[in-house]
Parts: structure tokens; C-alpha cells; sequence
């Protein structure tokens, strides 16, 4: 009679277990992609706060470029004033492609090639990038990782019911993923 009573609290006990590490599981990852898409925020506040000394170091050779200028103000502007992880990743592509026509402007001024502010400017402008790069990458590991764990059986019959939803990659968007033309009238 006893083993029964056993057997019963022994099944109780692993499964109050498996929730408990599932949960604590599926509560860690969500907040390391939190972390990660903080990291994200800062490097392009980090790269919004540059724009400005960048495009005063370029104004100065290319004053006639006031179009490129206003693209790159807009942008910037849509940067910061974006809030929610959608509009940001929009905003932040816009940026991309704004900075890759100011940057391409730049390479017909030989003058301002070697201007050393511009060169430390592009510099810094690059590594943030880079940056930038990084983290999406490192965010979007943690997203296959989080989503991994919610799809896997059993987890798919318990993850609604404790609060926990497929996250979305940061992805890309369409204009992002076509080549910057820059012509010179």
C-alpha cells in the first residue's frame, strides 16, 4: 500500500519539476532577449547621437547635397521618436540606407576623405554598425532559441497556459535588402 502512495507523489513531484524548470527555462530567455534587444536600442541611439557631427563634417564640402541631408535629419529624427520594436527596426533601416548615400556623397570629395574628423566620424559610424550587426544576430539567436523551446513537445502543451508566445525574428525589410543608387547629377 505504501509504494503506490510513493509511486503517486513521485509522479507529482516530477512533474511540479518539469514546470518548474520549464518556467524558469522560458522566464531566463525571455529576459536575455530583452537584454539583447536593449544592446540593440543602444547601439542605434549610439549611432543617432554620431549623425549629427557627421553630417556637419560633409556640409561643409558638400553644401549643394541638401536633399541627402534632409533624408539623413528625417531619418534620424524617425530614430529616435520610434517606440515600439517594429518601428524602430524600420526606422533603423531608413537610416541605413539614408547613411549609405551620405557616405557615398563623401567619396567625391577627396578633401573631405581626408578630413580627419570625417575619417574618425566614419570610423566610429562603422564599428557601430558593426555593432548593430552583432546584436540583431545575437538577438535573433536568442529568439530561435526561446521559440525552439516553446515549439519542442511537451513544452507546446504548457507554454500558452503559462504566459509564454512565439517572439518574432528582427528581420530585415524589402527595402533594406536592394542596393543604394547613388547618381551625381
Amino acid at each position: 500500500m505504501i509504494t503506490p502512495l510513493w509511486i503517486a507523489l513521485g509522479s507529482v513531484a516530477l512533474v511540479v519539476v518539469y514546470f518548474w524548470s520549464l518556467y524558469n527555462a522560458l522566464v531566463s530567455l525571455k529576459t536575455n532577449i530583452e537584454e539583447a534587444w536593449s544592446q540593440i536600442d543602444v547601439q542605434l541611439k549610439r549611432r543617432a547621437d554620431l549623425i549629427p557631427n557627421l553630417i556637419e563634417t560633409v556640409k561643409g564640402y558638400a553644401k549643394h547635397e541638401k536633399t541627402v541631408f534632409s533624408d539623413v535629419t528625417k531619418a534620424r529624427s524617425a530614430m529616435m521618436g520610434a517606440r515600439s520594436m517594429e518601428s524602430k527596426a524600420a526606422a533603423s533601416d531608413m537610416l541605413t540606407s539614408a547613411l549609405g548615400k551620405l557616405i557615398a556623397i563623401a567619396e567625391a570629395y577627396p578633401q573631405l576623405k581626408a578630413n580627419e574628423n570625417f575619417v574618425q566620424l566614419q570610423k566610429e559610424l562603422s564599428d557601430t554598425e558593426d555593432k548593430v550587426a552583432y546584436s540583431r544576430q545575437y538577438y535573433n539567436n536568442l529568439i530561435r532559441d526561446y521559440n525552439e523551446k516553446i515549439r519542442t513537445f511537451p513544452n507546446t502543451l504548457f507554454n500558452e497556459s503559462l504566459g509564454f508566445h512565439e517572439k518574432e525574428y528582427f528581420q530585415a525589410l524589402e527595402g533594406e535588402r536592394k542596393s543604394v543608387k547613388v547618381k551625381f547629377s
